[in-house]
Parts: structure tokens; sequence; C-alpha cells
């Protein structure tokens, strides 16, 4: 289940990276490479919905596409945070929130699954949530402008990405005290 239509789509993710990092180095207005980069974004991002869907319709599920669609979503999530932070449109603390607690429990899965425990730290609505916060706070501070001639994006952007350092900060403690019970177990 290397090369599905799902799959494929979670690749595109992680090929959009280095994409979206570029336009910021294209010799165009601001104003046009935040609409593009945002726009990519966005398109980007919603193939984390798309993939999970087409796999379930098509029974095209696997446990690589299961293994990579995080590591997609991730990887999309902290590189738009760098450039961001390079930009100077989001704060390097909350980056380092939001990077610290997907390598902390990146690493806490890894070992769940090694001690057989992987149930514990199953993902949890509050997880999707953080990820949903986040996902609409990255474009609206990729676009940092009046959106519609109204919505200061930047504003909002702001805000909610605070919001979603915030949530990912609770959503580790929740993963953490559900493993807890595992790791208590496992060091008598």
């Amino acid at each position: 289940m290397f090369l599905t239509i799902p799959t494929l789509m979670t690749w595109t993710r992680i090929v959009a990276i280095p994409l979206i990092v570029g336009v910021f180095y294209l010799n165009i207005a601001p104003a046009e490479r935040n609409l593009i980069a945002t726009v990519m974004f966005v398109i980007f991002a919603a193939t984390d919905w798309l993939d999970g869907y087409l796999a379930r319709k098509l029974n095209q599920t696997s446990s690589f596409g299961a293994f990579l669609d995080p590591v997609a979503d991730k990887i999309l999530v902290c590189a738009s945070l760098l450039v961001l932070v390079h930009l100077q449109r989001a704060d390097v603390f909350v980056a380092l929130i939001i990077i610290g607690r997907e390598i902390a429990i990146s690493a806490l899965r890894e070992w769940m699954a090694l001690i057989g425990a992987t149930k514990s730290v199953a993902v949890h609505m509050l997880g999707k949530i953080k990820t949903t916060v986040q996902m609409v706070a990255i474009p609206f501070l990729l676009f940092d402008g009046a959106l519609f001639g109204v919505i200061n994006t930047h504003l909002w952007g702001t805000w909610l990405i605070w919001i979603s350092a915030i949530l990912t900060v609770w959503s580790m403690i929740y993963y953490l005290q559900k493993a807890i019970p595992e790791i208590r177990a496992r060091a008598k």
C-alpha cells in the first residue's frame, strides 16, 4: 500500500514544504508571496482530511499510511511555524511549545508501541482540536493581511496560534497522564 491514492496525497504534504518555504524567496510583492503560500498551505492541509476519507472509502488503509499521515502533518506544521518565526509573525516561544510537544509525544508513542501499550496514547479529540486550531492559525499568519478587506488575519492568527499552544500543552498533559500507569507498571 505504498503507492495508493491516499498515500500519494500524504506524500504531497511532505513535498509541499520546500514549495511553501520557497515562495518567500521569490522576487514578487510580499502580498503575492503571502497569498501564494496561504493558498498552497490550505490546499495541502486539506489533503489531510481527504487522504483519510479516500483511504476508508477506497478500502486502501495501510499501516504505512497510518504512520506517514501524522508525520506529514507534523512536518508541514513545524516547517510553517519556522517560516512564521523567521518572518516575525509567530513568537519563537509558541513554536518551541508546539514543536517540542510534537517531538515529545512522537517519542512517547514510539516507546509505548515498543512496550505494546499504544492504546493508552491513541489519538484523542483534544489532539484533533489542537491540530484544527493550528491549521486555521497558520494560514491566517501566512496571509498576514486584511482578508476580504475586513478580517485582520495577523490578529486572529496570533490569537489562534496562542490558543493552539495552550491546547498543545493540555493535550501533552493528557497523553502523559494516560501513559503514566504503563510507565509505572514497566518500571517495577
